[in-house]
């Protein structure tokens, strides 16, 4: 089983095209439902008093929910945020914690033989906490944001160092380790503690570094894109999908891993919120990745 444990929102977000407003969002709901398309999955995370039933509904139908937990005293975590025009630098206007802030890490015991988990960029001493309840894990991979990274440094370089895999994006890793070159920032990350890095570069695709190889991935090329909110943690659901449904870890599949990431992800922009990854079937991630091997293809002389 794959185990998400992260922030399970009501997001705000607005583009210079359409503005909406506490539709369902968090890193543990877009990695979640991006990861079930590959493997069993199962969600851990809180929501308040104000999180809708339809929104219950879908998580219900399409994940183990019983890690969810109810706080009928506060209200949901919810982020603001808004794109300019080029839909790739997204500005925060408000994060508001909510129901997260003093949120003490619990899961049902059946979560506890997980071999799969994904630490969303959520608190990190709570996803430092959340760690100590899985007993069985093959692969454990985390994410931060900028919000962590400014007011808990210290703790995000922790919970790094208790993790297999960071998935992480350029602006991030930057701020992180405070160097402006991704090869560098990987190796400050890669010698923090963790077997390898994923530099996510939004539309400009992302690059696979560990102690001895780098694998860049270009984004897959997409016409219309609506809301980026949400496809880097589509990316990291797709990307641990793949690796624990081929229940082994070598260079080769964290390749593959990277492709089917970038799928997601490709899935996520068109349209807002999660509403994409609820109308595609299995079998257009499929034609998609298969489109992707064909463009990246290249055979020297």
């Amino acid at each position: 089983m794959i185990t998400i444990f992260g922030t399970i929102a009501l997001d705000t977000t607005e583009t210079p095209f359409k503005k909406m407003e506490k539709i369902l969002g968090g890193a543990a709901t877009y990695s979640a439902l991006s990861a079930s398309f590959f493997y069993p999955t199962s969600i851990v995370g809180i929501v308040g008093k104000d999180f809708p039933k339809i929104y219950r509904d879908i998580l219900n139908s399409r994940l183990d929910t019983k890690g969810i937990i109810t706080d009928n005293d506060a209200k949901t975590f919810h982020y603001d945020s808004s794109f300019d025009y080029d839909l790739f630098r997204r500005k925060t206007n408000k994060t508001e914690l909510n129901v997260i802030k003093n949120f003490e890490p619990k899961i049902p015991s059946e979560y506890a033989g997980s071999e799969y988990i994904y630490l969303a960029n959520n608190d990190p001493h709570q996803n430092i906490q959340a760690l100590k309840l899985f007993k069985k894990s093959k692969l454990v991979l985390c994410d931060t944001i900028d919000f962590w990274i400014t007011n808990k440094s210290e703790q995000v370089f922790k919970m790094m160092q208790n993790v297999d895999g960071v998935v992480i994006n350029d602006d991030e890793a930057r701020l992180l380790t405070k160097n402006s070159n991704l090869i560098k920032c990987a190796r400050k990350l890669i010698g923090n503690g963790t077997k390898f890095v994923v530099i996510k570069k939004g539309e400009n695709g992302s690059i696979l570094f560990t102690k001895n190889h780098i694998f860049p991935s270009p984004a897959y090329p997409i016409e219309d894109v609506v809301d980026p909110t949400g496809a880097g943690d589509a990316f990291a659901g797709g990307f641990l999908g793949h690796i624990a449904r081929s229940k082994k870890i070598n260079l080769r599949i964290l390749r593959e891993a990277m492709i089917y990431g970038n799928v997601m992800g490709s899935f996520v922009v068109e349209d807002f919120g999660i509403d994409k990854l609820l109308k595609i079937k299995y079998k257009e991630i499929q034609k998609r990745y298969k489109i992707y091997r064909d463009i990246v293809h290249f055979n020297g002389d």
